[in-house]
């Protein structure tokens, strides 16, 4: 921290709100990027006592990557900061690694000294090719490309909230020593919105939300969930590019207060057999010109004809899209119909094994919630292939089908949700045969690290080779 000798940027947390909910406005009033740069890049030389900008990317499977940049340097340099995208799972070979990163000056964040370090703001940047145009596995920047054309073409605005769940458990760095453990500890026995002020638990839900309120996430409510040492930290919902920085803000902030308090906070679906699993319930709204399009008071469960278009899409490619709402090999374990598992292929205002969930709304608040989606998949390709699925994907009736009509259910296993995807022809001209046969590689290099049969016990493969470990010598051994 600061000292006489050293004197770095602290914001109290009261001004960090205020600060970041202005810089979200802007962003909701989709302030012109050059207008921001100009602002930002003057703030940044203004202020003296910042030392570093924390620049983030993410990669195919929607891991967060973090450089830091001297100031000085990045306000010389921000047309011009390049990476070695090889080193990245995902993204180029060897033989064309040269990557450039494109600083999104409206996702900039001040950032809290006492977590973050002072001194710092964080700031989200796009993936580049050598020329500059969009690098092809970005989705990131993909979602962002899409939604403004939506936006220049009709006003269309996407919003979504995430509600993510996770567990704490006992010790840093708890998935990474999982295949020398081969357990996890839970550090609180507490239920479903029950917890002692001032046990482990709270005491982390606490901090981490005081941050994600001064990081301008407009906090909501937070809890214990289900399952011991589980929680839960609900904030407003946002126009989808915010809403999905903020999930990887979220993990992030999650992970470096259970770091700093000897715990680990954990995303994994099911990292504990015989309790409830975690989830990120999606939920999804479309509005026009401020009028939210899936609402209608005499429509059935008050959805509008529209919102029941976008599910019917939504459930028709249910088994196609699978693999990018759970993409690894532990989240179908999370798939269990005993657990509140959202397995089944159809929608409902009351089911929750439902995938879809339709919840009690009003105009401001129609929106139809995902829930058949876990904690570690990529939030921009979560959204922009379940909101382009909804819009554009076939329609039940469009697949040919002459048996009598019956419950189905998601794949149970890894294994099926590739087979399924990689024979999706929507898949495919969703994401471009590139990516498309990136994903699947990924995946099966995943899979192919791991018993077949989940079995009843937590395989220590499918913690050690889960995508958010990201400890390199444990994944060298691919």
């Amino acid at each position: 921290m600061s000292s006489p000798l050293r004197d770095f940027l602290e914001i109290p947390y009261d001004k960090l709100e205020e600060m970041n909910l202005a810089t979200k406005e802007a962003r909701l009033a989709r302030t012109p990027a050059h207008k921001l740069r100009e602002k930002h890049s003057k703030l940044l030389a203004d202020e003296k006592r910042i030392k570093a900008v924390t620049v983030c990317f993410s990669d195919l499977e929607g891991r967060m990557h973090m450089l830091d940049y001297d100031k000085k340097f990045l306000l010389k340099s921000a047309d011009n900061l390049t990476f070695d995208g090889s080193s990245i799972r995902g993204f180029s070979q060897q033989a064309e690694s040269d990557l450039r990163l494109g600083i999104d000056w409206p996702a900039m964040y001040w950032l809290p000294s006492d977590v973050f370090g002072p001194g710092k703001v964080l700031v989200f940047a796009d993936v580049l090719e050598k020329d500059g145009s969009l690098y092809v596995a970005d989705m990131r920047g993909k979602l962002k490309v899409w939604t403004e054309k939506r936006f220049a073409k009709d006003g269309t605005v996407f919003n979504a909230a995430n509600e993510i769940e996770g567990f704490l458990f006992k010790g840093r760095d708890a998935e990474r020593h999982y295949h020398e453990t081969g357990k996890f500890e839970f550090i609180s026995t507490g239920g479903y919105y029950h917890s002692l002020p001032g046990d482990p638990l709270r005491t982390f839900i606490d901090t981490a939300a005081e941050v994600q309120r001064a990081l301008g996430f407009a906090n909501e409510k937070d809890h214990p969930e289900v399952a011991p040492s589980q929680f839960e930290m609900n904030y407003s919902y946002s126009e989808v590019n915010i809403a999905a920085d903020q999930v990887n803000l979220y993990k992030l902030v999650c992970r470096q207060v259970a770091a700093r308090l000897d715990m680990t906070a954990s995303f994994l679906p099911k990292p504990v057999t015989g309790v409830n699993g975690n989830g990120m319930h999606t939920n999804i709204s479309i509005a026009q010109k401020g009028k939210n399009q899936f609402f209608d008071a005499k429509g059935q469960d008050k959805l509008s004809k529209s919102g029941w278009n976008f599910i019917d899409r939504i459930l028709a490619s249910g088994q196609d899209i699978c693999l990018l709402f759970n993409p690894s090999v532990n989240a179908y374990r999370r798939l269990d119909p005993h657990y509140e598992a959202p397995n089944q292929i159809k929608a409902s205002a009351v089911n929750r094994g439902a995938m879809v969930r339709i919840p009690i709304g009003n105009e401001n608040s129609a929106r139809i919630e995902i829930r058949s989606i876990a904690p570690d998949a990529n939030p921009y390709l979560t959204l922009y292939s379940a909101l382009r699925t909804g819009l554009e994907g076939p329609r039940s009736e469009d697949k040919a089908d002459t048996k009598r009509e019956r419950t189905r259910f998601l794949p149970d296993n890894i294994y099926d949700a590739i087979r399924l995807f990689k024979n999706s022809s929507f898949m495919e001209e969703l994401l471009g045969p590139e990516v498309h046969e990136r994903y699947i590689t990924l995946k099966t290099m995943q899979a192919d690290r791991c018993p077949k049969a989940l079995g009843s016990t937590i395989k220590t493969s499918e913690v050690q080779f889960h995508h958010e470990v990201t400890n390199q010598y444990l994944w060298s051994q691919f």
